[in-house]
């Protein structure tokens, strides 16, 4: 990719992350889903640049937006909740690998968000003892 090619994809990927923070925060969880599976990829293809990359934080930090856009929806599905387990693991391995397991990105957001998909999911998988009735 050209140094032209890679300053609009960095501009693009920036202003989507933006835009999905605030569809998430609004609650419009779809719309931030829409985006970012269109745009995570674009951002994964960014090679050799210090921001955007497969390996880059805002690349993580998109994929943890995706993952609190599948979980926090109240119409989540069960595979939905997983999507955002399985998500949350590979994007926590990956911070891990390149951030470092004290980066407050990994600490603070990823495991944070990891421990809350992960009971959001053990919730729903766990029929209430009225159901089992």
């Amino acid at each position: 990719m050209r140094a032209g090619e890679r300053a609009r994809a960095d501009a693009m990927t920036e202003a989507a992350n933006s835009l999905a923070a605030a569809l998430s925060r609004l609650r419009r969880f779809e719309e931030a889903r829409s985006l970012l599976r269109n745009t995570i990829p674009l951002a994964q293809r960014v090679v050799g640049h210090p921001i955007v990359g497969e390996d880059r934080e805002l690349t993580l930090i998109m994929k943890l937006t995706y993952a609190k856009c599948l979980y926090k929806d109240d119409g989540a599905t069960l595979d939905d909740l997983r999507e955002a387990v399985n998500t949350l693991e590979d994007t926590e391995r990956t911070a891990r690998r390149v951030l470092g397991a004290a980066h407050p990105l990994v600490q603070n957001h990823i495991g944070r968000s990891l421990g809350e998909s992960r009971a959001t999911l053990r919730a729903r998988e766990t029929p209430s003892p009225a159901e089992s009735a």
